[in-house]
């Protein structure tokens, strides 16, 4: 147990490093996430290594459905409904999205994205605010796309002081 604590300091510390030292674009990347307040250091370098530094997306569509957060409807006949997510995509990136969204929750809580979930889901039961949060993670993958594809910081969204 140990020994697998002592390596992931090291690891820690080599990344910080990394972020001092080095002016690789997917590191730039990795410090312009770590800029918004609620992104920790090892969520962006998560979110930058796994999804967004190597994947050129065209869409919102494709940044939701490789992280797995798309719907997944079903039509036969008369019979419509909705089955969940599609939960195919990327399952590490879809863990985090949605533990960054109860995080945007507390540390962002003026921002247009946090404001939508408390008046969509916030008077709802736990189930209700469950459901609620996946769609926040969605929507927060796509504007962290947006945010390092093309600069457009999240409305309202605060940076780290």
């Amino acid at each position: 147990m140990q020994a697998y604590t002592t390596r992931i300091r090291a690891l820690k510390h080599e990344r910080r490093a990394l972020l001092r030292l080095t002016d690789d674009p997917a590191i730039a990347q990795v410090r312009q996430l770590n800029q918004l307040r609620g992104v920790g250091i090892d969520s962006a370098w998560l979110y930058v290594m796994e999804f967004f530094a190597w994947r050129q997306f065209r869409n919102r569509r494709q940044v939701g459905g490789l992280a797995g957060l798309t719907d997944t409807h079903y039509q036969s006949g008369d019979l419509e409904h909705e089955q969940g997510i599609s939960k195919a995509g990327n399952r590490w990136v879809r863990a985090l999205a949605i533990n960054t969204a109860w995080a945007w929750l507390r540390f962002q809580p003026r921002s247009q994205l946090a404001r939508w979930y408390q008046k969509k889901f916030g008077k709802g039961n736990s189930r209700i605010r469950k459901i609620g949060i996946v769609a926040l993670a969605r929507k927060l993958l796509i504007a962290f796309w947006r945010y390092l594809d093309q600069g457009v910081l999240p409305e309202g969204a605060v940076m780290r002081g």
